[in-house]
């Protein structure tokens, strides 16, 4: 297994990125903030009654040396993207969208995220509650600090794991952002104009980073269960909307052979397939992602975006705010750590994986990528950089980009194009940007 290229030891170094020939250079510090001020993360960061706070100090550098491979992106829209079209406020120790808060335990901080209904039924399991005072539609948030306060961090996320809870110590992540693993040669692909992507993934990280590789010209299938779909449809339409509106969308039963039998040959004939899935449940689908990547003709690049990475025992799960304070990605204000910006590990970990893929594909061969939420949250995390008092911070502006399709609208098509075998032939490559392999950012 290879750990990147080096990017996590340059930035625990505090090294900057080095830009390439007709680059500019770093922004100064002063910029930074500025730069984060005027994109509304500032507005998303620090306690609901005192001043906005500014970012970590190695977050921006490293999230602009992600983004070089994506023209014209400023990364920090990304970071903004749901709080522009949901209108959330910052929290200081309750997360933006309110389903997580960070909470002081006997030895340190953790984050916990109730964001499901069977969350809240496991709580008695987890701390001991009282059943009977554990509503069915809220978090009893003041009885979960209570009981949280007199146990050690590790002792409650391990319990957690076993039961399947988000939750997450202050700085605790230790493994590498990405970890590749070389599965066999494949020539590389210099453009991405007409590859495929097919895209398996809910909610923010996975969805963003099958935008990104869309952007640079591939063509990306939704793929959605009948009967589990992203759950983002549920919540602000524009958001949605930025995530998915230039993908094709395809709905199959996952339950069913015939769909079953969609989904293989659909991933049969991508280039890249993207999921956020623990392996197990991959199987249950009938899914080996190393046995499919070193099959000839199948996907060259597989990449899984997890909270904490695909394995471990048991798997855990992890949502944006608790996986970044996991990753110690955290602004701080003097009085302990407070929430940095919207569950910002997603947007984060959406970025590192599309530059990731990019840089395994045009550099060949094919490759399983392990994207872990905390892990890239951690490659980022540092001091927290001063916000002068005078300094505007507007919140996020309002987004604009293409309408989604409705959900399944080239299912039908998609099924036709399979069972003529059309798709055997992949796509010809256009006449898109010529990539050069990138080294892992932030290497002098």
């Amino acid at each position: 297994m290879i750990p990147g290229s080096g990017w996590e030891a340059a930035v625990a170094a505090g090294v900057s990125p080095r830009p390439p020939p007709g680059q500019p250079l770093a922004d100064s510090e002063g910029q930074v903030v500025e730069r984060w001020a005027a994109s509304g993360a500032a507005h998303l960061t620090g306690r609901s009654e005192g001043p906005p706070l500014g970012p970590p100090a190695r977050l921006i550098p490293g999230l602009d040396a992600l983004a070089r491979p994506f023209p014209g992106l400023d990364p920090l829209g990304l970071l903004v993207e749901r709080a522009a079209s949901t209108g959330f406020e910052r929290g200081g120790r309750a997360s933006c969208g309110g389903s997580c808060r960070l909470l002081e335990t006997a030895d340190g901080w953790l984050a916990v995220s109730l964001p499901r209904l069977e969350d809240l039924a496991l709580l008695p399991a987890w701390l001991g509650l009282d059943p009977a005072g554990v509503a069915a539609d809220r978090p009893p948030w003041a009885a979960v600090r209570a009981a949280v306060r007199g146990q050690p961090g590790v002792v409650l996320e391990e319990k957690a794991a076993l039961l399947g809870l988000a939750v997450g110590r202050l700085g605790a992540s230790a493994r590498p952002p990405v970890v590749r693993t070389a599965l066999g040669p494949a020539e590389p692909s210099p453009r991405l104009e007409g590859l495929v992507v097919v895209d398996l993934t809910s909610l923010w990280a996975g969805p963003r980073c099958g935008a990104l590789l869309g952007s640079l010209g591939a063509t990306v299938f939704k793929v959605e269960s009948k009967s589990r779909p992203d759950g983002a449809r549920a919540g602000a339409a524009p958001f949605f909307d930025r995530l998915n509106g230039a993908k094709r969308s395809v709905v199959l039963d996952f339950e069913d052979r015939a769909g079953l039998g969609a989904l293989r040959a659909l991933i049969d004939r991508a280039d890249v397939v993207l999921e956020a899935s623990r392996p197990r449940a991959l199987h249950q689908l009938g899914l080996d992602a190393d046995a499919l990547v070193v099959a000839a003709g199948g996907p060259r690049v597989w990449i899984s975006i997890t909270g904490h990475g695909r394995t471990g025992d048991p798997p855990r799960i992890g949502f944006g705010d608790d996986a970044a304070v996991a990753g110690g990605l955290v602004a701080h204000d003097g009085t302990g750590p407070l929430f940095c910006a919207d569950a910002i590990a997603d947007p984060c970990a959406g970025l590192a994986a599309a530059f990731a893929a990019v840089d395994a594909l045009v550099g060949g061969g094919r490759w399983l990528l392990d994207v872990s939420m905390s892990a890239v949250a951690a490659s980022l995390a540092g001091p927290t950089l001063p916000l002068p008092p005078a300094t505007p911070a507007p919140p996020p502006a309002p987004l604009s980009g293409p309408t989604a399709p409705p959900m399944g609208a080239d299912t039908a098509a998609v099924l036709q194009q399979l069972a003529a075998r059309a798709m055997n032939q992949r796509p010809l490559r256009g006449a898109g940007p010529v990539l050069t392999p990138a080294r892992w950012p932030l290497i002098p």
